[in-house]
């Protein structure tokens, strides 16, 4: 049975297309290639990668349109790879998804280590379950638990609660949360994150009305505190 990696290269560059395929199979990896963001996303479907390589110039569809679409559903790493190096298309690149930036040209020997640690954070996110004195969260089994009972919740409430369990610590702003659970659509929704956080609250919490695990950053975001 073949268990390699699969990674995908989304470029148009046939010579940079190369390039990886030689490298990413010298080192372990399987590879898919596309030269059009419309082959991208079917192979993104498809194939089931590890990590997304992707170009922001491609013929029939900016990079960045296609980061956005890939991200409504692929959670693992992509790596933006590009002749653009303003800030402000990195800044957009990163706001809008991607786990890393490389610019055009690059070092081989680089991409591959970004590639590794991309991959191993990602592996590290994927923890079977997480446990918070008598609350436990099992990502496998999508189900939470208190006190050893079961605590019934909709599959968005669990969403949520993974998130902010998994960035335990870090305050997550109500873009990035709306984001990452609701979709790219939905970041102005912010009644959607205030109605759904109160429930969970209901839920989770020993005192919803004096919460110690989902902490209101005023004016900012949520932060999840398991201590």
């Amino acid at each position: 049975m073949d268990t390699k990696q699969t990674i995908l290269i989304i470029d148009d560059e046939v010579q940079i297309r190369r390039l990886l395929e030689i490298n990413l199979t010298a080192n372990g990896y399987k590879v898919a290639e596309a030269d059009t963001a419309k082959d991208g996303c079917l192979l993104a479907a498809s194939v089931n990668p590890v990590l997304i390589i992707l170009d922001l110039g491609l013929p029939d569809m900016d990079g960045l349109e296609v980061l956005k679409k890939i991200r409504e559903w692929y959670t693992a790493p992509i790596i933006i790879l590009s002749v653009r190096n303003s800030e402000e298309d990195i800044v957009r690149a990163l706001d809008n998804g991607a786990n890393d930036y490389l610019t055009k040209p690059f070092r081989t020997r680089e991409l591959l280590a970004r590639i590794r640690v991309a991959c191993q954070r990602s592996i590290q996110q994927q923890e079977v379950s997480m446990v918070f004195d008598n609350l436990v969260i099992d990502l496998a089994k999508h189900i939470a638990t208190k006190n050893n009972e079961i605590i019934k919740l909709t599959s968005t409430e669990f969403s949520l609660l993974a998130l902010l369990a998994k960035n335990e610590g870090r305050v997550l702003t109500h873009v990035y949360i709306l984001q990452e659970v609701w979709g790219y659509g939905y970041t102005k929704q912010t009644q959607y994150l205030r109605v759904f956080i109160a429930q969970l609250r209901k839920k989770i919490e020993d005192d919803p009305s004096k919460p110690k695990l989902l902490i209101t950053e005023s004016g900012i975001g949520y932060r999840f505190s398991g201590v």
